[in-house]
């Protein structure tokens, strides 16, 4: 049997290690996604830049870089991946923050729900995969305009 390799690329960080380990055992059981775990956000961003990842979790309070702090650099360089806050601090206050200042597309307070976190994912990769085909259909429609424009000017210029 041969086995598919799924592309979707999750990053999470958090600097708590169990953290970063219950979701990565969840994600691995009941899902086929690759993971990749980073418990320094300035590693994950470095990670981010050179590497194709479709979905970006990060807690909020970390020592070096807090997770609005780091969703906003991941938003200067690659807007298109959803982003998602963990925090354990029911903070209205800063939800309203994240979600204005960095666009996030979930905040999710722990302790989360495997299943709801599964499917935030799930819907937040599947945004991504829409937008990045709307992308892609946008720039078809607008070559094929250039071509359109281009062939009427020779059109134009054969009969004037």
């Amino acid at each position: 049997m041969e086995q598919t390799i799924n592309n979707d690329t999750i990053v999470i960080v958090d600097d708590e290690d169990m953290v970063l380990i219950s979701i990565d055992s969840f994600l691995q059981l009941e899902s086929d996604y690759t993971i990749k775990t980073f418990t320094k956000a300035a590693e994950a961003f470095e990670y981010i830049t050179e590497n194709s990842v479709d979905l970006v979790i990060s807690d909020y309070l970390m020592p070096e870089m807090n997770g609005i702090e780091f969703l906003a650099k991941v938003r200067n360089v690659k807007p298109e991946i959803p982003r998602i806050i963990l925090t354990g601090y029911a903070d209205k206050e800063n939800a309203i923050k994240a979600i204005n200042e960095v666009g996030l597309f979930q905040y999710i307070e722990k302790p989360w729900d495997n299943d709801n976190l599964l499917l935030i994912i799930r819907n937040g990769i599947e945004k991504f995969k829409l937008i990045k085909q709307l992308q892609d259909k946008i720039t078809e429609i607008n070559d094929a305009y250039s071509d359109l424009n281009s062939m009427h000017k020779e059109i134009l210029k054969a009969f004037v």
